[in-house]
């Protein structure tokens, strides 16, 4: 059977017949659909030591403590904590030696749609577990997004999804690309989508949740994933709910002067805007999975070097499938209803105008168009210096197709699109292959060309290959 891609009643037969496993399930909102299963299959008394579903707000508030949202990550941590402790208190003195304990944990939110209005299926699941006897546990904690418009599907889906993460948590937990992989066993992602994961604990040491989250965009558990400066793996909503975004695209190998000067000089007039009532936006960069390719693949080393720098300012990362800006517009929509901001360079401004690119779509280019600025979004565009030429192309001489002088003229006279003026001149003339160059060669001109934190870390950390051929350029 182990050698086998196994349904999920095998999964939670093999389980039950594990008799190293026993543990408790705790369930909130979507019915008891993952304990279900290992009723269902037989053999549940060698796993099952309680199951619980605690509906009732008071009676959740009295079993697992007062909370202000009780589908949220705080929420299953408490429950996860205390069934753990409590298994613990139990039975480690009469089964401990020849067990390892769990607790599994899940608080869902249904919906019964499409209606207008209503917010969409989601959820938190998660596990702690031990992998010795006496042990100290670990835990992989999950959100997923239920995709399906019927209420019985959505719980059969979270019943399917939760056994494929205790299992995996138990079989594969050395392998956590594995683990991720086998997440939507017996699911597509059209009916749900993992958006974040989490692992800690001592089966999990080494193991980066950047790099995780990035695994689930690369195996496509989800369109899009994100974490803080600080590597902590979140949901948007977590920091985009209600508020305003400005969010800047790009490689990022590593982010320059200009890239710089682009995003502050867009945050200056995005919190100019009326609508945002003076309020700070969310400030935040994103790459996408083609711009995280270097010679057609992905390297991770490359990746987390490209993070480590965006760390170094603060700002949250977002890793995406979205190659055009309004698939990203649309996604940061069902985040926030708040204003977009997206500061973009003139190529991209070309690209985003380019009919070519949207032939798939049955409106073309107007309907992409359509989703980009429907939400009140605003490109922030940056002036582009053709090295060859000496041309300077700003949102006013920029030339577009003569069936498009109109609409690209309705654009920037409702402020869709924004020329940013007020630039630095001299950073225009600084070019990311000429910086890479530096990079290798280990040259301390490097620091004029990219911010002074970003300098600092990759000289620290030998990111991008730092000196990996030093005396090839001289210090200037």
């Amino acid at each position: 059977m182990s050698k086998e891609k196994l349904n999920t009643g095998q999964k939670a037969l093999q389980i039950n017949l594990d008799a190293k496993k026993y543990g408790t399930f705790a369930e909130i909102g979507a019915g008891q659909e993952v304990a279900r299963w290992f009723f269902h299959v037989g053999k549940a008394s060698g796993t099952v030591a309680k199951t619980i579903s605690a509906y009732d707000m008071a009676v959740s508030d009295a079993i697992y403590g007062q909370a202000e949202r009780y589908v949220s990550r705080k929420r299953l941590q408490s429950m996860l904590d205390l069934e753990f402790d409590l298994i613990l208190q139990r039975l480690d003195k009469t089964r401990g030696d020849k067990c390892t304990f769990f607790a599994f944990a899940n608080t869902i939110a249904t919906k019964q749609g499409p209606r207008p209005g209503v917010e969409e299926g989601q959820g938190w699941l998660g596990i702690k577990f031990q992998v010795h006897p006496h042990g100290d546990p670990a835990t992989i904690i999950i959100h997923c997004r239920l995709l399906d418009w019927e209420t019985p599907r959505q719980q059969e889906a979270v019943g399917i999804l939760g056994v494929n993460l205790i299992h995996g948590a138990f079989y594969q937990h050395t392998d956590p690309d594995i683990l991720i992989g086998t997440l939507l066993d017996g699911l597509t992602s059209q009916r749900v989508e993992v958006d974040m994961i989490k692992f800690s604990g001592p089966a999990f040491t080494g193991v980066d949740n950047r790099l995780m989250a990035l695994q689930l965009v690369e195996q496509w558990l989800t369109e899009a994933a994100m974490f803080t400066a600080d590597g902590e793996t979140i949901i948007p909503s977590e920091i985009l709910y209600k508020k305003p975004v400005l969010l800047e695209r790009g490689s990022f190998r590593p982010l320059t002067n200009p890239m710089l000067d682009m995003l502050e000089r867009a945050q200056a007039k995005f919190v100019q805007e009326p609508a945002l009532q003076g309020e700070k936006p969310v400030v935040m960069f994103e790459m996408t999975l083609r711009q995280l390719q270097v010679e057609n693949c992905i390297d991770h080393r490359d990746f987390l070097d490209r993070v480590d720098t965006l760390g170094a300012l603060g700002k949250p990362v977002l890793i995406s499938n979205f190659l055009r800006y309004h698939r990203l517009v649309t996604y940061l929509s069902r985040q926030t209803q708040r204003p977009i901001g997206l500061p973009i360079g003139l190529v991209r401004l070309r690209d985003v105008l380019d009919e070519k690119f949207y032939t798939d779509l049955p409106g073309g280019l107007m309907e992409s168009l359509g989703q980009l600025f429907k939400n009140g979004a605003k490109l922030y565009v940056y002036p582009s210096l053709d090295r060859k030429t000496g041309k300077l192309t700003t949102v006013e001489n920029l030339e577009v197709a003569p069936h498009l002088r109109h609409l690209y003229a309705h654009l920037v006279e409702n402020k869709f699109i924004v020329d940013i003026a007020d630039y630095n001149a001299d950073l225009l003339k600084i070019y990311s292959g000429e910086v890479l160059a530096k990079i290798h060669a280990g040259d301390e001109a490097l620091a004029k060309l990219i911010p002074a934190p970003i300098f600092e870390v990759i000289k620290a950390k030998k990111l991008f290959g730092w000196g990996q051929k030093a005396g090839a350029v001289t210090a200037t």
